[in-house]
């Protein structure tokens, strides 16, 4: 978060279903699966990495399921160019690349206010 002043925070779908959210924190990023989504038998977890046997996830650095959605090589620092985004914001990348065209099922968005919310 280093010279951020507000926190960023980042919807996460998974197969066009509100999964959870994902935020920069002061100790670095949290992962949180929704109420509905995580009591739900029939929904999958995002990842093998972060299975529904915990709702809230915590680490230091971005989770490493989230940057495998980043691109690589060419196309990431193309896509840093266009989004004028730095090169260790991941997060950042995520918001501006990872809504649509993903590879897999999970797609990430801006984090809106008026998204009604239930932890």
């Amino acid at each position: 978060m280093s010279d951020r002043i507000k926190p960023r925070k980042a919807a996460v779908y998974f197969r066009d279903d509100f999964a959870g959210i994902l935020s920069e924190t002061a100790n670095g990023f949290s992962f949180r699966y929704l109420d509905l989504y995580y009591f739900d038998s029939s929904k999958q977890a995002i990842s093998l990495t972060l299975p529904k046997n915990q709702q809230e996830y915590q680490s230091t650095i971005l989770f490493p399921f989230f940057i495998s959605l980043c691109s690589e090589g060419a196309n990431l620092k193309r896509q840093l160019l266009y989004a004028a985004v730095e090169e260790t914001d991941f997060f950042g990348l995520l918001l501006a690349t990872a809504g649509y065209d993903t590879i897999g099922a999970v797609t990430i968005s801006p984090f809106e206010k008026d998204i009604s919310v239930t932890f």
